[in-house]
């Protein structure tokens, strides 16, 4: 006999819908996470074979304002920074400190080994200043006028203007006995010289150069020579001046010399020297050395007139310059 057949199985009660919420309310993530429980259940009890179906396409986010970020109100997450590691910032930094060390130990190579930019030894220097006399122009060694800012008595400013400028010649007939005497142990190579005249055309100066033959040695002794003895303080010492015909200093000769100043170089093979007088050719009784005529509260004639300031303050100028075309950076004046 044939088995009855079962009675069919009542179907299942079908899972009640989900709580319908406002369409941007569904769109949030708000909505999924007060739901979530709700539809997982829904989801199970779902019968066999029914299709689910397929979950709300969300709306493209709404930018609010720069930096908005993917939900109304809300901001765009900042990238985060990249955190560099502690061994990453000490290589940086030793790598930094190699970086000066090579660039200093190249500098320093360079001087030691006379590269290109290294500084001039003083024998280079020394050498350099034999030419000076032959390869700076004349506008150069003597300008055509020179200003003195508060160089001249009681700080006030002068002003000179040149002249002549003599032809380059020896030291035969250029210098006074005395002098060239006191010179000859260091010879002469070429004498160079230019007068000029101060703004109120009352004094004349003359200014010289002597490039002497010897060496760094002979410079030193010679020197050492004068300031021990005091030789450039000696009226026998006075430096000739260089009065051409037709100009302003045709009537300064050696009557006329008033004050003077000498200097015995030791970093170039030079002695510099600068003789001032008066403009009217009147003669002077009581010379005095520049030096001595600068000094504050002296009320002779050279120091009063200002002859003594401007006999030192060109020869201050000159020297400078035969130092600074051999390549010496300034220095003070050196007075034997």
């Amino acid at each position: 006999p044939t088995a009855p057949p079962r009675p069919a199985a009542p179907p299942r009660p079908a899972a009640p819908p989900p709580p319908r919420q406002p369409a941007s309310f569904r769109d949030t993530a708000a909505f999924h996470l007060a739901n979530s429980e709700k539809l997982w259940n829904a989801d199970r009890g779902r019968t066999a074979g029914s299709t689910p179906a397929a979950p709300p396409t969300p709306r493209p986010a709404q930018a609010v304002g720069p930096g908005a970020g993917p939900y109304p109100g809300t901001a765009a997450p900042r990238a985060p920074r990249p955190r560099r590691s502690r061994r990453h910032r000490l290589a940086t930094a030793a790598c930094l400190v190699l970086g000066i060390g090579l660039l200093g130990g190249a500098a320093a190579g360079s001087w030691l080994t006379g590269g290109p930019d290294a500084p001039p030894t003083a024998a280079d220097s020394f050498a350099k200043g034999r030419d000076v006399w032959h390869r700076t122009p004349v506008d150069t060694l003597f300008p055509r006028t020179v200003d003195g800012l508060g160089v001249g008595p009681g700080g006030s400013d002068r002003r000179w203007t040149r002249i002549a400028v003599a032809p380059d010649s020896t030291c035969a007939k250029a210098l006074d006995p005395g002098l060239a005497t006191a010179l000859a142990p260091a010879g002469c190579t070429r004498l160079l010289r230019a007068t000029y005249v101060d703004a109120t055309r009352s004094s004349v100066i003359t200014v010289g150069a002597v490039t002497t033959k010897t060496d760094a040695k002979g410079m030193l002794a010679l020197n050492s020579r004068f300031s021990t003895r005091n030789l450039s303080a000696r009226t026998t010492m006075m430096p000739l001046p260089y009065a051409p015909k037709g100009t302003p200093a045709a009537g300064f000769g050696p009557a006329q010399r008033a004050s003077w100043t000498l200097r015995i170089l030791t970093d170039i093979p030079v002695v510099v020297y600068a003789v001032s007088g008066f403009a009217d050719g009147r003669a002077v009784t009581g010379p005095q050395p520049a030096e001595a005529a600068v000094r504050p509260g002296t009320t002779t004639a050279p120091a009063e007139s200002g002859l003594g300031h401007d006999a030192k303050a060109l020869a201050d100028r000159t020297e400078t310059v035969f130092r600074k075309a051999a390549g010496i950076p300034g220095q003070n004046t050196e007075e034997p």
